[in-house]
């Protein structure tokens, strides 16, 4: 199966997301104003980091897992990667980029409720 090939990327990317949620949640104590998008690009991080994982370790039990997977991480970074670089830059990824990995979230968790029935 193709996806079981690129499984190992799920363990890295839940360790990466981990360590970015805690130092994203040490930048957002430092931050003064009203905008503070480190914030929940750092709940979003650390929420799915041990998800990431757990979809990592029920690859044999989940037909959809890596899949899931897979979808998150890449709805992860586009939505903390868009927050980060809006924060710091002033202007984000491109148009639509947070929002789209929101949706690419949402189907990830979706693919995984799908997964339950086979």
């Amino acid at each position: 199966m193709a996806l079981a090939a690129v499984n190992w990327v799920l363990p890295v990317f839940a360790g990466l997301f981990g360590a970015a949620g805690v130092g994203l949640a040490a930048a957002a104590a430092h931050v003064t104003g009203a905008a503070n998008l480190l914030t929940p690009a750092s709940a979003i991080a650390l929420a799915h980091a041990p998800a990431v994982l757990a979809l990592y370790l029920a690859a044999d039990r989940l037909p959809t897992a890596t899949a899931a997977g897979l979808i998150l991480c890449l709805g992860v970074l586009l939505f903390c990667g868009d927050l980060v670089l809006k924060q710091f830059t002033g202007h984000g990824l491109f148009p639509m980029a947070a929002p789209s990995g929101g949706f690419s979230m949402m189907a990830g968790w979706l693919l995984v409720a799908v997964g339950a029935f086979f």
